[in-house]
């Protein structure tokens, strides 16, 4: 099982990578079947090691910066959430997000859902 230190570690990487442009090292961070939902009721879900991989490679390009708003938060079992704001690079609108993710057994994150809505947008 995943340690909450792993899951926490996870997460910051995550927001790590993102801020360094690393889409190849965002995608690593999932497993091969991994699932992405972003956002929860769009129209499109993320599946697989290709999509995922094409959605990161885009996602920093057009992001500017992640930044926390709280402390990563794990749980006791196999689920960790932040919260967040994305700074979008090719204008100046800020989104509010909570992504919560869920781990497999080896540390890798087998889903992603993020929670926002039109007005989380600023």
């Amino acid at each position: 099982m995943v340690s909450e230190d792993g899951m926490r570690a996870a997460l910051q990487a995550y927001i790590d990578l993102f801020n360094a442009g690393d889409g190849g090292g965002l995608a690593a961070l999932f497993a091969d079947d991994a699932r992405i939902e972003d956002p929860v009721g769009g129209a499109k879900t993320v599946r697989g090691r290709a999509e995922i991989d094409a959605f990161y490679h885009r996602a920093v390009q057009i992001v500017e910066r992640l930044e926390l708003s709280a402390a990563i938060r794990a749980s006791y079992g196999r689920f960790a959430a932040m919260a967040f704001e994305i700074q979008m690079r090719h204008d100046e609108r800020v989104i509010r997000v909570i992504d919560v993710m869920e781990f497999n057994a080896a540390g890798e994150i087998v889903e992603m859902k993020a929670y926002h809505g039109p007005g989380d947008v600023l």
